[in-house]
């Protein structure tokens, strides 16, 4: 019994010593946290200075969905000081794809005028069910819609499931922090939703100052449902006996892949007044499975 008690006084001096305190305001300076019954499976802490690590990511290049007004390109996206900074910036970009008097908005846009990344791990990285934790700042300017969801492997959207950890973006004029699942109807590209959406105004009426700080987003996905977090409230529960696509198959018992994006315009609103740079910082990427 003294040998135990030695061992736990010594490792709660160790933790004191090594662990330092967390500051809303910048990185956390400590190592993962160890989760009882969980494995540490996968980490991105951005400690390295440069471009995402390309082991773990991908860039989605050019105008890619919803219309959006921003040009994805890779040199929005890089690490410094422990932090992912994905960047909007507001800057003409001719438009290679052009093509004058075409119906796609892909392509009948001469020009760009915002440009931002959108980084993801398709084939490099993915998982089924877990806990999955993500400390982020995010810039709640009027344009501003940043992300961090998943997408199934298998299938065409919607069908292959998509669980958007974190939006922001604008609904009705209002901004709006949204947690939601998405599966397949029967009808190509048309979605079935389980959306929360929290006016944002709740979250700063608790703290004037929510924007300025790092808040930490976690997902609790089993075989059963699906849980999303912010800062330990629980934004939204969705059962997995309820997502299943007309054909049978459920998108949300295969593996999914992770994209970290910051859109501009769209359901973001209108960013003709705001002040740029919009920055999404993202401090980790934490994934746990059970053991």
């Amino acid at each position: 019994m003294k040998r135990l008690t030695f061992f736990f006084i010594f490792a709660l001096l160790a933790f004191a010593v090594f662990s330092q305190p967390i500051n809303p305001l910048f990185p956390d300076p400590n190592p993962p946290s160890e989760i009882p019954g969980m494995n540490l499976v996968w980490a991105d802490e951005f400690n390295s200075n440069g471009k995402p690590n390309p082991e773990f990511w991908k860039h989605e290049e050019g105008f890619v969905r919803n219309e959006e007004l921003q040009w994805y390109q890779k040199g929005n996206a890089s690490c410094s000081d422990g932090v992912l900074l994905i960047e909007g910036r507001r800057e003409e970009l001719p438009n290679p794809r052009f093509q004058a008097g075409s119906r796609d908005w892909r392509t009948n846009r001469e020009t760009a005028h915002y440009t931002s990344s959108s980084i993801n791990t398709r084939g490099l990285k993915q998982w089924l069910y877990g806990r999955f934790e993500i400390r982020a700042r995010i810039d709640t300017s009027m344009g501003s819609w940043p992300a961090i969801w998943t997408l199934g492997v298998e299938k065409q959207w919607p069908s292959n499931g998509e669980i958007d950890i974190m939006e922001f973006y604008r609904v009705k004029d209002l901004p709006t922090i949204l947690a939601n699942a998405a599966w397949g109807t029967g009808q190509q590209y048309v979605a079935k939703w389980d959306t929360q959406r929290i006016p944002f105004l709740r979250f700063k009426a608790i703290d004037s100052e929510w924007a300025t700080k790092f808040h930490i987003w976690r997902m609790e996905w089993t075989p059963e449902s699906i849980k999303l977090y912010l800062d330990d409230e629980l934004l939204n529960s969705t059962l997995l006996s309820e997502t299943i696509n007309p054909d049978g198959f459920n998108p949300f018992t295969q593996p999914h892949y992770l994209l970290l994006n910051l859109a501009i315009g769209g359901n973001g609103g209108n960013p003709d007044k705001s002040k740029f740079p919009i920055k999404y910082e993202v401090d980790y990427v934490r994934i746990y499975q059970k053991k």
